[in-house]
């Protein structure tokens, strides 16, 4: 073609420069007439509900907020509570007042059980396979199962850390280490989490998913509540457990709409009727 040699693109006499439709009335931005565009970026959707861009994610604010903040705080609250820093020092001066043992806090803090938080998920995971696989969609079973091997990966990052930091708990729990991260908040907040982002879809109104999500952070923060006041971990415990669980659930959000949109440019049916 006459215009794709090395030289640099030369500006057309009368063409507009930005966010205009070509001469022949295109409407794309990206070309000053009516042939398609050379490059892929042409061709890209936007998310679903018009969010984070442009598929695949442009790095940038967006994905850096996802990952890259959680990430660094993780690494931060890890290396003080390591080196017992100042930030860890003050934590546990903090820990000390907020100390309140009583039932009702243990209950709070039994939400984040294991045998608590996993079959809410498992319900959540059996019911949007159910949905997705009865909608036709293509690889109804890939959300689903993304979920539950998150899930199942929170003890093999849990454990290890523990393991290495080896932090004494607060006093009311007596000798022994092993409290940082906390695996009650990481599995609450990866249970949780995910059952949520595997519901979202299949809610129809706005109020619905705003309801899940703020049904969703209110566990997690009762849960994280009543650790922390029962005495069973210090709040960087907690905090840093939240910023572990932020870039998976994120990382899994990322997946799962990178995956829903493949399916969907990918199925000829998709754009012809209701699923």
């Amino acid at each position: 073609m006459g215009d794709t040699g090395s030289r640099p693109p030369q500006l057309r006499p009368g063409r507009a420069l930005a966010h205009t439709p070509g001469a022949s009335g295109s409407g794309s931005p990206h070309r000053s007439d009516s042939r398609p565009p050379q490059t892929p970026r042409g061709a890209r959707h936007s998310d679903l509900d018009g969010r984070l861009g442009t598929t695949p994610p442009v790095p940038g604010r967006p994905t850096f907020l996802l990952l890259g903040l959680p990430a660094l705080l993780f690494a931060l609250i890890t290396w003080q509570v390591a080196a017992h820093g100042p930030l860890a020092r003050a934590d546990e001066h903090l820990s000390r007042s907020l100390v309140h043992p009583s039932r009702f806090y243990e209950l709070l803090a039994d939400l984040g059980n294991i045998t608590v938080a996993v079959p809410v998920l498992a319900v959540a995971l059996a019911y949007a396979a159910v949905r997705a696989h009865r909608a036709g969609t293509d690889r109804w079973w890939l959300p689903s199962t993304a979920a539950a091997v998150l899930m199942a990966a929170v003890p093999a990052l849990i454990v290890p850390l523990k393991e290495l930091v080896a932090r004494p708990g607060p006093p009311v729990m007596g000798p022994g280490t092993g409290f940082y991260p906390s695996g009650h908040t990481a599995a609450a907040a990866i249970a949780y989490g995910a059952a949520t982002l595997l519901l979202l879809p299949w809610l129809r109104t706005g109020h619905a998913r705003r309801g899940l999500v703020i049904i969703c952070l209110l566990l997690n923060a009762l849960v994280a509540f009543g650790l922390i006041r029962r005495g069973y971990h210090w709040p960087l415990d907690v905090v840093a457990s939240w910023c572990l669980c932020a870039v998976l659930l994120s990382s899994l959000w990322l997946f799962l709409s990178r995956s829903t949109r493949r399916s969907s440019s990918g199925t000829p049916s998709s754009s012809t009727g209701p699923s």
